[in-house]
């Protein structure tokens, strides 16, 4: 069994190709878990500071300030 030999450069391009494909779909995975991580803060961002002012105001009014 030579360095030349057809089976086994098959087999190594044949892994080869699969550990890639594998490595893809872990990072496609994270870039996805990234995205839904970013798109929850910008919603929090976007309405966080409502709900903060939502819960002031109750607060006041339970404590008699308004």
């Amino acid at each position: 069994m030579s360095g030349k030999d057809p089976l086994q450069e098959n087999i190594r391009r044949t892994a080869g190709l699969h550990a890639l494909r594998q490595i893809r779909d872990i990072v496609d995975r994270e870039n996805a878990d990234d995205e839904s991580r970013a798109r929850m803060l910008r919603r929090l961002l976007r309405y966080g500071w409502l709900v903060l002012l939502l819960v002031g105001v109750l607060l006041a009014r339970l404590l008699g300030v308004i």
